[in-house]
């Protein structure tokens, strides 16, 4: 086991926009070939997925919950609190989720910070199925929702480009940072 001063010297600075962009990009194509395989299996098991998601808007919102943005979120949540730091884009861009004393963060910090940032993503499902099943929400509602998404989107894609920490919302709110690595 490596002595805490040399990992702690291993850490160098606030990770570059631009390399958790990329980290960001890999993960997405670890999510998209999730999803492929959810995909797939919807094929061979159709009358099950059938018969959760046309049931009613809750049960297929919480099918979708369970079936998408739960493992999505477990993904992120085991992997950045690993002894690595980070999911396979942060490892390959060299970077790491850490706590604001640069030590690892654990599992409830990872899940915190894993709920902050999925949050517009598990809004955008719920006002999704509310408009595409019969919904007791006014259009209004959903559409407004929709907006708050998109906003919140766009505050999630460029808070990080305001601040010297490259901090995004949900590092603030959960007590972390991004941090750059030597192997």
């Amino acid at each position: 086991m490596e002595p805490v001063e040399n990992r702690e010297r291993k850490l160098n600075t606030v990770a570059p926009y631009r390399r958790r962009l990329y980290a960001f990009l890999i993960d997405y194509l670890v999510i998209i070939g999730y999803g492929l395989i959810l995909v797939l299996l919807s094929f061979v098991l159709r009358s099950f997925f059938q018969s959760l998601f046309l049931k009613n808007s809750f049960v297929a919102e919480l099918a979708g919950f369970c079936f998408i943005t739960l493992p999505v979120m477990l993904y992120f949540i085991f992997m950045e609190a690993s002894r690595k730091g980070g999911t396979l884009g942060k490892r390959m861009q060299n970077i790491r989720v850490v706590k604001q004393d640069g030590k690892r963060i654990g599992l409830g910090r990872a899940a915190f910070r894993s709920i902050i940032k999925f949050l517009p993503w598990e809004i955008s499902h719920f006002s999704i199925w509310n408009m595409v099943r019969p919904s007791d929400f006014p259009d209004s509602f959903i559409t407004s929702i929709l907006i708050t998404v998109n906003i919140l989107a766009f505050l999630y894609i460029f808070f990080p480009l305001t601040n010297k920490q490259r901090k995004n919302v949900y590092d603030w709110i959960a007590g972390t940072t991004v941090v750059s690595y030597k192997k």
